[in-house]
């Protein structure tokens, strides 16, 4: 089928090209660790988004959890709060 090497880095050329506007075409990257992954999706974002807002209150539970009880008055105050926003 290949003739000649030129042939055949044209081939793999052309090839690494189609590959590279499928990814770009259906929004697929890599991470640092070389598994495929889609970008810029919604719902992503958003679970994203989410898991950093239960990360923020798991944290202020530790601290509740090592305080005294006049700053866990105060600090479930503010998790109410933020929650009505």
């Amino acid at each position: 089928m290949f003739d000649n090497p030129f042939s055949m880095v044209v081939a793999i050329v052309f090839i690494v090209t189609i590959g590279g506007i499928l990814r770009a075409r259906y929004k697929v990257g890599r991470d640092w660790k070389g598994n495929d992954m889609v970008l810029h999706d919604p719902d992503t974002q958003r679970l994203r988004d989410e898991v950093k807002a239960l990360k923020e209150r798991v944290a202020v539970l530790e601290r509740l959890a090592t305080d005294n009880t006049s700053a866990l008055d105060r600090e479930i105050e503010k998790l109410r709060q933020r929650d009505q926003a």
